[in-house]
């Protein structure tokens, strides 16, 4: 049963992965705009992780102080036990300084580790803001590129009549259409002209006749 499902899932998987690239292949700039937006909220999620490691660290450097004062008030009190013969106060001065420096051992050690943390977080943190930015960089380079290459392609239509798409005129054919057309009109208006001529005659020709 798992190795049939195993399979399923593969299968599913590898299906994804081809719907995926055949998008990218197909509109690049829209998988490019999507990843960005991914990648913005992953930094937006990743700077909420660095802003709680941050504060996580302010915690840790106030526990460790005050271990070290409860130490040294201990010390203090130490002192005044031993000088008034307090055997039972001395007793636990001592253990207790012995357990707040222990403590504020381990957490000198927590402060320094996660201050290191927070540094490589941090410097990885800006190294992945300067992507997210070159990415945007390269959108707008990408639009600007599609936007010239179907400048390019309307023009082509309009001035290469190879390029041109059945339902669009170029200029050839429309300085041939008009061409044509100026042809048309100038042929009826010679026609008519010479019609008005001949009318013209035929009335002069039934005058002539009249007179006579």
């Amino acid at each position: 049963m798992n190795s049939l499902w195993n399979r399923f899932k593969y299968t599913v998987q590898a299906d994804l992965h081809t719907a995926f690239d055949k998008k990218e292949t197909k509109n690049p700039i829209a998988m490019l705009n999507q990843y960005i937006r991914e990648a913005e909220k992953q930094t937006e999620s990743i700077g909420m992780f660095l802003e709680r490691q941050s504060k996580l660290q302010v915690e840790l450097q106030k526990e460790m102080n005050e271990a070290e004062n409860m130490a040294n008030k201990r010390r203090g009190q130490l002192e005044l036990a031993k000088e008034n013969n307090e055997e039972d106060l001395i007793a636990f001065a001592e253990a207790e300084i012995t357990a707040y420096n222990t403590r504020a051992a381990e957490l000198s050690n927590s402060v320094l580790e996660a201050a290191n943390e927070l540094c490589i977080l941090e410097r990885k943190f800006e190294e992945m803001k300067h992507k997210v930015k070159d990415m945007k960089v390269r959108q707008l380079q990408l639009m600007g590129k599609e936007n010239v290459t179907r400048a390019h392609h309307r023009m082509d239509q309009v001035i290469s009549p190879s390029n041109a798409e059945n339902n669009f005129a170029t200029v050839n054919e429309m300085n041939a259409y008009i061409e044509n057309l100026g042809g048309k009109i100038n042929q009826e208006y010679e026609a008519s002209s010479m019609e008005r001529r001949l009318e013209s005659l035929t009335k002069n020709s039934t005058k002539e006749e009249v007179i006579v």
